[in-house]
């Protein structure tokens, strides 16, 4: 008998909260990081941090029928919200986003009073987030949008409740705790994105400012420009290795003209590209220093008798080709061919 009423005590508190949803597959989406990031637990402990619990999804219940019967008014506010802001033209202005952003705005709206609030609710965030974050929406933007429909929600709901606003305004609470809940969500991925696209950038900038470039056979020449910290040193330590490898390299010219000033930790890291890249074989040939970098270098105790430096970026090159066994003279001293008889 007591096991039978443990069981009844289990099946009903199971129907009380939503069942957990399992974590869908999305190895195959751009957003795969994304998605698992907002898996069951993290969902839990995001509806933990708005205090959405069982009784906000039993009042959320109540008003179900407000949404559902209004969604198509509820988005429209949302996309009307839109029009009058410059800033979401590029969504505006691109059809196939629009039909997608209001398809996924209407599910959205649906999905927020259907009690359910596991990993899969989360991911259909996560997708409206990329959504924007593909054609640009800033988040403050969204954030206006958002709070409009709330806004627009919230007066639907109180009319409804037009005799019990008592009820009408804690139903509406336990819905902006979705909101805020939702909010968090899209924010997220919005600002994830950005910081993908700016660290892409920043990326591609620190390779441009690198490179590595073949002069000659056996002769690479790498042109430093602008500031250089410890990450670029990083950067610029591991391309060169590379080039002096795949291009069985002698001589490497470094050219340090644009370089305005180095601290202690690049100075060192200097150092040990030169000795890197002896070890490989290549005898490295540092030209361009200025007066200022010199004295700092000094000053920091570099020991300079273990770079070999010329003056300016020519004299340089001349000793890397003196070193290979090259000489370059002009066309005038060579001899002239004697015509064929």
């Amino acid at each position: 008998m007591a096991k039978a009423q443990a069981a009844k005590t289990q099946q009903h508190e199971s129907n009380a909260r939503p069942a957990p949803l399992p974590e869908s597959p999305v190895a195959a989406s751009p957003a795969s990081a994304d998605q698992r990031r907002f898996g069951t637990r993290d969902i839990e402990r995001r509806r933990k941090v708005v205090d959405l619990g069982h009784e906000d999804v039993a009042r959320i219940l109540t008003i179900k029928n407000v949404m559902t019967e209004n969604v198509d008014r509820f988005t429209d506010a949302f996309f009307d919200y839109l029009n009058h802001l410059d800033e979401a033209a590029p969504l505006l202005r691109n059809s196939a986003a629009m039909e997608s952003a209001r398809k996924l705005k209407r599910e959205h709206l649906i999905a927020m009073v259907q009690g359910e609030y596991g990993s899969a609710y989360a991911e259909q965030r996560v997708r409206l987030g990329l959504l924007y974050a593909s054609v640009d929406l800033e988040a403050r933007v969204f954030l206006g949008a958002f709070h409009h429909v709330m806004r627009t929600v919230g007066t639907e709901i109180m009319k409804r409740f037009a005799r019990t606003p008592q009820a009408g305004f804690e139903a509406f609470m336990s819905l902006k705790k979705v909101a805020f809940l939702d909010i968090a969500i899209v924010i997220d991925v919005l600002v994830d994105q950005r910081e993908r696209i700016i660290g892409a950038q920043q990326a591609a900038i620190r390779e441009l400012s690198t490179p590595v470039l073949q002069l000659r056979d056996r002769l690479l020449i790498l042109p430093m420009i602008g500031m250089i910290d410890s990450e670029r040193a990083m950067q610029l330590t591991e391309n060169l290795l590379q080039a002096i490898r795949a291009n069985r390299a002698r001589v490497v010219v470094m050219d340090v003209t644009g370089v305005a000033a180095v601290d202690s930790k690049v100075a060192n890291h200097l150092i040990q590209t030169v000795a890197a890249a002896r070890l490989m074989g290549a005898v490295v040939i540092v030209t361009g220093l200025s007066a200022e970098v010199a004295q700092a270098l000094v000053a920091l105790g570099v020991d300079l008798g273990r770079i070999n430096t010329i003056g300016d970026l020519q004299g340089g090159l001349e000793e890397a080709e003196r070193l290979l066994g090259y000489k370059v003279v002009p066309l005038e001293s060579l001899p002239k061919p004697q015509p064929h008889i």
